[in-house]
C-alpha cells in the first residue's frame, strides 16, 4: 500500500519525509533530522573544472524525461551506496507524485545512456531534494548544477538536502538547525493552499515550479529542460537556455 499523496504533501510541509531500512524493507517510518542541510541557492560552489563541464555540455541535461529511471538508479546499490532507504512503497508514491506534478527529476545522458541525474518534490517555492546518482565523473554535480540555476532563475528559495554528506559540503551545503529550517520552510511554502484538502492534488506544483519542471519531456529531445523559465529582473536569456546561460546563472551575483 504506498503513502498517499496528500499526506506526503503536508509531511514535507511541517518538515518531515519518509525513509525505509532497505530496498525490500516493507515498512517506512517518518523522519525530522535536528540538523538539516540545505544548500543556500547563492552559495553553490562552481569549481572551475565543473564549470567547464556544464559549459561545454557534457551531457545532455532533460527535466522529467525519465523520472522512474532516476529513482531506480537512486535505488540501485552502488559501491559507495550499499543499500538503499528507497523502498517499493516510497519508489511508488514519488511515482505518483510524480504523476501529480510535485515529484520532478533532472537527468544527464551520455548519448542514449541515463548517467546521472536527481529527483525531489517542489512544493511552492522549496525543492525537496530527494535522492541523486551518478555514472560518470560530475554527471550528478551537473544536474545540481541546472537545478540550482533554474531555482535562481524561477524565485525558490530553499533546497532542501535533508542530510549533509561530503559531496553535498564540497557543493555549499550546509547544516542549520531544525528550528531554522521551519522558519525557512513556512516563507517558501506560504500560500500552498493546504485547506483545499485533496483539491491541492488537481492543482500539481503551481506557480515557480510550474515554469521550471515541464512534465511531458522527451529523453530524445536535448532541449527538454532549455525553454524560457520565469527568469529574475537581473538575468533574462532569448533562446535555448545553455549550459554557458547555466554557469552566468550560478556565478552573478544579486
Amino acid at each position: 500500500m504506498t503513502i498517499d499523496p496528500l499526506l506526503l504533501l503536508q509531511a514535507y510541509a511541517i518538515g518531515v519525509f519518509p525513509m525505509s531500512d532497505d530496498r525490500d524493507a516493507e515498512e517506512i517510518y517518518w523522519v525530522e533530522p535536528k540538523q538539516r542541510a540545505i544548500l543556500p541557492l547563492d552559495g553553490f560552489r562552481l569549481s572551475h573544472s565543473l564549470a567547464k563541464t556544464v559549459r561545454r555540455e557534457r551531457f545532455r541535461v532533460t527535466v522529467n524525461a525519465d523520472f522512474a529511471g532516476v529513482v531506480a538508479k537512486c535505488a540501485e546499490v552502488a559501491e559507495d551506496r550499499p543499500s538503499t532507504w528507497i523502498n517499493r512503497q516510497i519508489e511508488a508514491a514519488y511515482g505518483n507524485l510524480h504523476g501529480l506534478g510535485f515529484a520532478h527529476s533532472v537527468e544527464c545522458w551520455d548519448g542514449e545512456e541515463l548517467v546521472g541525474g536527481l529527483y525531489g518534490v517542489a512544493l511552492g517555492r522549496a525543492f525537496f531534494g530527494e535522492s541523486m546518482f551518478s555514472r560518470r565523473t560530475d554527471a550528478s554535480k551537473v544536474a545540481l548544477a541546472w537545478l540550482v540555476g533554474h531555482m535562481r532563475a524561477g524565485g525558490f528559495t530553499l533546497l532542501d538536502c535533508q542530510f549533509m554528506t561530503d559531496h553535498l559540503r564540497s557543493l555549499g551545503a550546509v547544516e542549520i538547525s531544525q528550528k531554522a529550517y521551519l522558519v525557512l520552510l513556512g516563507e517558501a511554502v506560504e500560500g500552498v493552499p493546504f485547506a483545499a484538502g485533496r483539491g491541492l492534488l488537481g492543482a500539481g506544483a503551481a506557480g515557480a515550479a510550474s515554469a521550471l519542471f515541464p512534465v511531458a519531456a522527451s529523453a530524445a529531445s536535448p532541449d527538454a529542460l532549455r525553454r524560457d523559465p520565469p527568469l529574475s529582473p537581473s538575468f533574462t536569456v532569448s533562446g535555448p537556455v545553455s549550459g554557458h546561460s547555466i554557469v552566468q546563472l550560478l556565478t552573478q551575483t544579486s
